[in-house]
């Protein structure tokens, strides 16, 4: 096949010839990690404490280490207390000292799956995995844009429970029980009001 004057020509002088697989592989790793510290890194791994849970007299329940979970993960408390509420199904605030103040009696280990469950949807990018991500609202849709990787992807909005109301409320005469259907975290209930 080989005819005068055509083919590949090796040269004796390409430095590159006399280096095995793992000498040239070691190389490009070195060269990365020079141009691109950032990249060549250590995965970054974020560790935080787990919810505090007191409880508010008897009916409710205060999340105190809130603040400090929301600056570990860059987002606004507003937003993560409204995926809290819409999940638990239930009322609540952020008192003076930027704890979550919620109607109900709820475990630390109910809050921790809440928390995990936000950071995934709405906070973890899901190309590099850092939660080094910023969450924009960009006409009614929003987006989770990585500052690393510079990847990005829409969420879902939260939402709200549904709340239904069935009965004859305008009747003068109907004396009888109105019904509430309220759809909360994937859960029906029946309320008679």
């Amino acid at each position: 096949m080989d005819k005068e004057g055509e083919g590949i020509i090796l040269e004796a002088s390409n430095p590159y010839l006399d280096y095995e697989y793992e000498e040239l592989l070691e190389a490009v790793y070195n060269i990365l990690r020079e141009n691109n510290p950032e990249l060549a890194g250590e995965k970054r791994r974020t560790v935080t404490s787990p919810p505090q849970v007191l409880s508010e007299g008897t009916k409710k329940t205060v999340y105190a280490n809130f603040k400090e979970h929301c600056k570990t993960i860059h987002r606004q408390p507003e937003h993560v207390q409204n995926f809290f509420l819409a999940e638990l199904g239930t009322i609540g605030s952020l008192d003076g000292q930027q704890r979550l103040v919620v109607k109900g009696r709820f475990t630390s280990k109910t809050l921790e799956r809440i928390l995990m469950r936000y950071v995934n949807d709405y906070v973890i990018c899901l190309g590099c995995k850092s939660i080094d991500t910023v969450l924009s609202k960009e006409s009614r849709l929003s987006f989770i844009r990585c500052e690393k990787c510079g990847s990005g992807r829409s969420v879902a909005p939260i939402r709200q429970g549904f709340v239904a109301r069935v009965g004859l409320r305008h009747d003068p005469s109907y004396s009888g029980f109105d019904y509430i259907f309220a759809c909360r975290s994937n859960n029906l209930y029946l309320v008679v009001a």
